[in-house]
């Protein structure tokens, strides 16, 4: 029989989006906003991703830096929203993913650091 040590509701409470930036000096002022914000409780930087896509009907090829944001699942769309109107592209990368699990200590740290219930 399957025996929960934690409430379900923290169980799947956080997310981790992922946001490409143009540079790393974008990305930290992102990030600086995001935390600031309460929209993100930490944000790593990672810098020097190529990505490859295609733009406009052609295959488009650049160096980018990758942000991993950890937040709330309730605080996504605002997150979403809050990337779009900041970020210097047309169209960001602003993906998310549910934290499945996790160091619990860490993750009440993301949701102590979040803005919301």
């Amino acid at each position: 029989m399957l025996r929960l040590t934690r409430p379900l509701a923290n169980m799947a409470s956080c997310a981790v989006c992922y946001v490409t930036a143009p540079s790393k000096e974008v990305g930290e002022k992102l990030a600086e906003g995001l935390v600031s914000e309460g929209l993100a409780a930490c944000v790593n930087i990672v810098p020097q991703v190529t990505s490859v896509y295609k733009w406009e009907g052609k295959i488009q090829k650049d160096e980018e830096t990758l942000l991993m944001i950890k937040t709330k699942k309730p605080v996504v769309k605002e997150l979403i929203e809050w990337v779009t109107k900041e970020h210097p592209y047309d169209c960001p990368e602003v993906i998310s993913t549910d934290i499945v699990e996790g160091a619990p200590g860490y993750l009440e740290f993301v949701r102590s650091n979040t803005k919301g219930e």
